[in-house]
C-alpha cells in the first residue's frame, strides 16, 4: 500500500479511536489558538486536544499530588504555563510518555528546578484499575491518563496533528 494511503488509513483509525475513547468534544472553550496543541484545564482535571480553535477530544486526567504551580524538583506539583511537547515515546513505567519542556529557559533563570515532567499513561502496576486510576491526584507532577488506550489516541494525534505545545492552566 502506498505511504499516502497508509497515512490516511492510520488517521481514520485515530479519529475512530478518539470518538470511541474520548469524552464528548465541544466547540471552542479551551481551544483559543489556531495551532494544534494540548490544553490541560487543571481545575477541571481535563486534557483537551485542540485543532483550529476546536476541541477534537477530551480526557479526564490526574495531576500532581502537591497540586499545581511547580517551581521545584520534588514538590509533587504540576507546572502551569505553555511548554513545548516532545515526541511520544515508549516507557517501561507508563506505557507511553510525552515529555513536557518544563522548566523553560526563562524559568531556569528564575530558579525553577525539576524535569522529567510529561503526559503519560497509568503506572504499569495500577493499569488494571482503569478509570479508577484518576480518582485522586497521585503523580509526581505529571499529567496522567487512566488507560493505555487513551494514551495511544493522544500520542497518535500528537504525531498526526504535529502538535508541538501543551498549555497547562
Amino acid at each position: 500500500m502506498p505511504r499516502a494511503a497508509r497515512l490516511r488509513a492510520v488517521r481514520l483509525v485515530v479519529v475512530g479511536l478518539m470518538v470511541a475513547c474520548a469524552a464528548p468534544a465541544r466547540a471552542a472553550g479551551a481551544c483559543t489558538s489556531s495551532d494544534a496543541r494540548i490544553v490541560v484545564e487543571t481545575g477541571a482535571h481535563r486534557l483537551v486536544l485542540c485543532e483550529r480553535e476546536h476541541e477534537v477530544a477530551a480526557f479526564s486526567v490526574r495531576l500532581g499530588r502537591g497540586g499545581v504551580g511547580k517551581t521545584a524538583e520534588g514538590d509533587g506539583k504540576t507546572p502551569l504555563g505553555a511548554y513545548p511537547l516532545g515526541e511520544p515515546r515508549k516507557s517501561d513505567r507508563y506505557g507511553t510518555f510525552i515529555p513536557i519542556g518544563y522548566p523553560t529557559p526563562d524559568q531556569r533563570r528564575r530558579g525553577f528546578t525539576g524535569g522529567e515532567v510529561g503526559v503519560h499513561g497509568p503506572h504499569r502496576w495500577v493499569r488494571w484499575m482503569g478509570s479508577l486510576v484518576n480518582s485522586f491526584d497521585s503523580s509526581n507532577g505529571c499529567v496522567g491518563l487512566a488507560t493505555d488506550g487513551e494514551m495511544t489516541v493522544i500520542a497518535a494525534w500528537v504525531r498526526s496533528a504535529h502538535a508541538a505545545t501543551i498549555e497547562l492552566r
